[in-house]
């Protein structure tokens, strides 16, 4: 009945997409977390609707990871193909899709095409973590931003009662990296992290997450046509 009532007076509405999946030392729910959770807050004071993260997406090279389950690409697009268009017809028209997993950009392709058949409504595939103005204020703190490091650990990420490497870890090969299956890249990752410093203080890394919620609040603001 909320819900109704908010489509009197807003057609906007927010899709957190991420993934469950290894993130070296921080939670398998990172992506879904941070997804989630920079939506809400870009959200909360305009008072437009989040809708819960959809937790799984595109992570087959982690499949020698236990705790890390992939969609193969045809569900993925079918999931958000049915999301879209049921909320659709529920009178929905206005759509961000905040993406937390590197993996899930083909998603990026399937919402313009989705968009192109539906004229009536706008779509917008956001991955927070990947735009220019983070990447910038991530390699003002520190220049190796990268998977499950110092840039997706938060408080929120934490598991609690386990203790980081304090070393950086060497660069990933990522030619090696690009052409390597699931056991080949475990192999060259071990742990799970790509590279870099696993954490830097909060204070430094909260000014990234400041960064990624205000952009994803103006999208919702003034991204539309």
């Amino acid at each position: 009945m909320q819900v109704e009532e908010y489509l009197t007076r807003d057609d906007r509405v927010v899709l957190p997409v991420g993934s469950t999946e290894q993130h070296g030392y921080l939670s398998l729910e990172t992506d879904n977390i941070l997804a989630e959770r920079v939506s809400a807050e870009a959200a909360e004071p305009l008072g437009v609707l989040v809708l819960p993260v959809l937790p799984y997406g595109l992570t087959p090279s982690f499949a020698a990871y236990p705790g890390s389950p992939t969609l193969r690409l045809e569900t993925f697009a079918a999931v958000l193909r049915d999301l879209l268009d049921s909320l659709h017809t529920q009178g929905f028209r206005r759509f961000l899709l905040v993406n937390g997993h590197g993996g899930n950009l083909a998603g990026g392709t399937l919402v313009r095409e989705w968009a192109a058949a539906n004229p009536d409504a706008q779509a917008i595939f956001h991955s927070w973590w990947s735009s220019e103005r983070v990447q910038a204020a991530a390699r003002e703190v520190d220049p190796e931003p990268s998977h499950a490091n110092w840039f997706e650990n938060f408080p929120w990420t934490r598991l609690a009662g386990v203790e980081l490497p304090r070393e950086r870890k060497p660069r990933l090969d990522e030619a090696a990296y690009r052409v390597a299956g699931p056991a080949q890249a475990r192999e060259l990752l071990g742990d799970g992290v790509f590279s870099g410093a696993y954490e830097l203080p909060d204070d430094q890394v909260e000014r990234v997450w400041r960064t990624g919620v205000d952009e994803v609040r103006e999208i919702l603001e003034i991204g539309w046509m």
